[in-house]
């Protein structure tokens, strides 16, 4: 209750500031409360839709980047380590509601979130069935997360466009079809990428979400990479750096959060990491010259989430660890050779790459001890959860490594639009 308590108190503040200076600009300001939420296979108590608030444009200046900063280290102090640890974990639905679909969110939602109040859920084709139970859910997942610790919810899904749309290519959706990013790059058009990735943002930010992976940012092999072909923008890497660039910023623009993927890049990888170990035998100088700079290029625009791959790389590190789960990818490579200080996720670690060779306990640790922020889709997430737990407990993590992934995720949280009723 005490961070619920304070993180309201700062939105009073808040709100009175945003009136203030509405009017000194002739704007008018409103607010309301949440959104009601679902229960399992019932009606929202209210026919209001949500709506989105608009985000303070002063945002980047320098008060507002050190009023977050303080607002960010009084959560981090109020927090339980249990709380902070759950945090650091996007999940299914599913792996909290002990259900086997969850189409709605109620009682076994709330409860789920109040013992485990996880940093976000992954949405799957099977979740959504049209836009109507879709905003209900997403609305009442916001609400629980808010009414549990006084944060947002990241509300994730797969929608980069073509072969990989949760929501497009479902018949219950009325959206725009984006087509494969093979053809957008294939036009040499950034205007058109912009255009897609704004189409695409538009149509989740009114559903509910506000984190997208995607971009695609591997660069295809010239080999035809075919799990890649239709997803990749290209073979050209200025080209691919380009286009989701563009792609990013139409994403942002509409209201969601863009995930560069799959760090250090899928585009020459020999078969598919959902499977089994996959290798690229590339040397660290040809990842620099190839693979690399179209996430150099988002890193140095000030791109703010990186989903990194499970490939190893025999030929570039010394660990021969996935990636995933490699210091010298996360830390040594992504964070101080390229600069980047935004959230590192992994990519799905219920994938064969991680889950037949690695408990999901250690896979946790030993992606936390490399470096990465948010861990995607354990295999078993109760296990997962307890073996960071019990990794700060017996010294492998400290609680002040934990913080610095938690620094950057609420930073993020802070920033992100709120659902209200109009």
């Amino acid at each position: 209750m005490e961070l619920s308590d304070m993180i309201t108190r700062k939105k009073h503040v808040l709100a009175v500031m945003l009136c203030c200076l509405a009017l000194l600009v002739c704007m008018a300001a409103s607010g309301c409360g949440p959104v009601p939420g679902k229960t399992e296979g019932g009606n929202s108590s209210s026919g209001k839709e949500p709506v989105i608030t608009e985000q303070n444009e002063q945002g980047n200046d320098q008060t507002s980047e050190q009023e977050t900063g303080s607002d960010v280290e009084s959560i981090l102090q109020s927090m339980s380590l249990e709380d902070k640890v759950a945090q650091l974990f996007i999940v299914l639905p599913e792996s909290v509601t002990g259900v086997d679909l969850v189409t709605a969110a109620g009682e076994l939602t709330r409860e789920a979130v109040n013992d485990r109040p996880v940093g976000g859920f992954l949405y799957m084709t099977d979740n959504l069935e049209n836009a109507d139970q879709t905003s209900e859910m997403l609305a009442s997942v916001q609400q629980f997360s808010l009414e549990r610790i006084g944060l947002p919810m990241f509300t994730c899904v797969d929608e980069e466009g073509g072969t990989v749309a949760r929501i497009a290519n479902n018949d219950g959706f009325d959206v725009p079809r984006v087509g494969d990013m093979c053809d957008v790059g294939a036009s040499g058009d950034t205007g058109l990428a912009y255009d897609k990735g704004q189409t695409v943002g538009i149509y989740l930010t009114e559903l509910g979400f506000n984190v997208d992976f995607a971009p695609d940012a591997d660069v295809l092999g010239y080999d035809g990479y075919e799990l890649l072909m239709y997803r990749s923008f290209g073979t050209d890497p200025y080209l691919v750096s380009g286009m989701a660039s563009a792609f990013r910023n139409g994403l942002e623009e509409a209201g969601v959060q863009a995930v560069y993927k799959h760090f250090p890049g899928h585009g020459a990888a020999s078969g598919d990491s959902h499977e089994g170990y996959v290798q690229v035998e590339k040397t660290m100088e040809e990842l620099q010259a190839w693979d690399l700079i179209p996430f150099q290029g988002g890193i140095d625009d000030g791109l703010g989430w990186i989903m990194v791959g499970h490939i190893t790389l025999p030929n570039a590190t010394e660990d021969d660890m996935p990636a995933s789960l490699s210091k010298e990818i996360v830390t040594d490579l992504l964070r101080k050779e390229m600069g980047y200080d935004g959230i590192v996720i992994t990519d799905a670690m219920n994938m064969g790459a991680i889950a037949e060779n690695y408990s999901s306990a250690e896979a946790a640790v030993q992606a936390l001890q490399a470096g990465v922020d948010l861990i995607l889709v354990p295999a078993d997430f109760e296990s997962a959860y307890q073996g960071v737990l019990d990794a700060v407990q017996d010294g492998r993590l400290s609680e002040e490594r934990i913080d610095e992934s938690l620094r950057r995720i609420l930073h993020v949280k802070l920033e992100l639009p709120q659902m209200v009723s109009p």
